[in-house]
């Protein structure tokens, strides 16, 4: 099955005239047989399967079936992505205008399917925001159209996981660790789109910004459901590395530690500013490259206060060049949710051959179980799109470096995230609460212009002088 899958080729994208269809068709063929080209070569002995059985193996784990609580919302906001981004991808390319900033496009998905959508088993409709804009985001960030979709919706489903923090989002990862996709509050995403012709004008400005990337920001809705939003998002850290230390820094004190007992539990745990503190860590950059971040930090910051908006935080992951990839933290971390159905699928076309791809898809995902992720089917080299980004450059992060400039032993993969909170009602409430029982200093509910010179000032101290 999972040869059909890619070497499926045939997208309803609704309104394309024939020439725009097979432009798009050919480009994505071309582009997997690329990309099976280079997966051939890299496969050793063990990859090598006999008689398909490798295809009808599943590894044991909590099944994920039709009837697992994410199992159809999975399906369907892949489904949605596919077809939105293929359609507004084969349109000949155009800068957005100020009605692409307010667009939205609704698409309704049901068993018969229509003019604009495939026919699938489960009803469900989506909507995809500002199309026009979103495609000259990825194409900003040197995202290729047909590999977005390649990752995003090719061999692999999604790996799940549950946010820690209050927001209790789910993230999605996309199969290749790129990608991220995370539903948001509904809040979040009116905010997102009312900033969004300043973000697009401050990416234009700032190709090097260390701000979360968007990709896309769509919504979806179950029969008899609430309404989801969700984001795609670039993923800060690379698949290609091993990040041994990570942590999450605001600028703030106040309940900002990650206990030892919990450190003792999980020493891949995200630490946080206390930690930072106490274990007297520093960013080693150079002049050079300690100016670079600075500077960007500075803009980024600048437009993040420009909108009110706090309580976001520098992300910092480490990774020891010296101990490399030979601890297996990715084996430990990384799961997905595999197909392996090939023999399934043949039998159910023996069994119906009228039955749509739709159905047999649906029908093998009932096999599908979470596995762990084997490393060696990771992309071994950093996206391509990291080395347009200063910040990502060095093999896929930032190298650290001596005060002569020459690089040391560490790199680091930064951003700034969690950029859509406001300071609204709620956080005003919350910042008088907490300043009753607490040091105001300290804690993170603050006005935006006092969270930005609070978090560029403990960033600033955090590199090493």
């Amino acid at each position: 099955m999972r040869q059909r899958l890619r070497q499926s080729t045939h997208f309803d994208l609704g309104d394309l005239n024939p020439e725009e269809q097979a432009a798009l068709e050919a480009e994505i063929t071309a582009r997997r047989a690329a990309r099976r080209a280079s997966v051939r070569k890299r496969r050793t002995y063990a990859d090598i399967d006999t008689d398909d059985e490798a295809d009808h193996r599943v590894t044991i784990g909590t099944r994920i079936a039709e009837g697992h609580q994410s199992y159809q919302l999975m399906y369907d906001m892949l489904t949605g992505i596919r077809i939105a981004v293929g359609r507004v991808s084969a349109k000949m390319r155009r800068d957005p205008t100020p009605e692409d900033f307010r667009a939205a496009h609704k698409l309704v998905f049901d068993i018969t399917g229509n003019e604009l959508t495939p026919g699938v088993k489960y009803d469900f409709k989506f909507k995809d925001y500002a199309p026009w804009v979103f495609r000259n985001l990825r194409e900003k960030f040197h995202i290729d159209a047909a590999d977005y979709m390649m990752s995003l919706t090719n061999k692999y489903i999604l790996s799940e996981l549950t946010s820690p923090g209050k927001s209790k989002s789910f993230f999605y990862y996309s199969r290749d660790y790129r990608f991220i996709i995370k539903t948001i509050h509904h809040t979040e995403h009116r905010f997102l789109r009312r900033i969004l012709r300043d973000y697009y004008d401050h990416v234009c400005r700032n190709p090097n910004t260390l701000l979360c990337r968007f990709y896309g920001l769509h919504r979806i809705k179950l029969p008899h459901g609430r309404k989801k939003h969700f984001v795609v998002m670039g993923n800060v850290f690379p698949a290609s590395k091993d990040v041994h230390t990570t942590y999450d820094l605001k600028g703030s004190t106040f309940g900002r530690l990650t206990p030892e007992k919990d450190v003792a539990k999980n020493p891949n745990a995200v630490l946080k500013d206390q930690n930072w503190i106490a274990q007297s860590e520093r960013l080693e950059l150079g002049p050079e490259k300690r100016s670079l971040f600075i500077t960007q930090l500075e803009r980024d910051v600048e437009f993040l206060a420009r909108f009110n908006i706090m309580d976001y935080s520098l992300l910092i992951g480490m990774h020891d060049l010296r101990r490399g990839n030979t601890e297996g933290i990715r084996d430990h971390h990384l799961q997905v949710v595999k197909v392996m159905a090939t023999h399934m699928e043949r039998q159910m076309s023996f069994a119906s051959r009228r039955e749509s791809k739709a159905d047999i898809v649906r029908k093998a995902l009932k096999h599908a179980s979470p596995v762990q992720l084997d490393t060696s089917e990771l992309p071994e080299l950093p996206s391509e799109e990291r080395r347009w980004c200063a910040f990502y450059g060095d093999d896929g992060g930032f190298q650290s470096s001596d005060e002569c400039n020459e690089a040391t032993r560490t790199l680091y993969f930064i951003g700034v995230i969690d950029i859509l909170t406001p300071y609204n009602i709620v956080k005003k409430t919350e910042h008088v609460w907490k300043s009753i029982t607490q040091d105001k200093a300290t804690i993170s509910s603050v006005h935006p212009r006092v969270y930005g010179e609070r978090f560029l000032q403990f960033i600033k101290r955090a590199v090493k002088p």
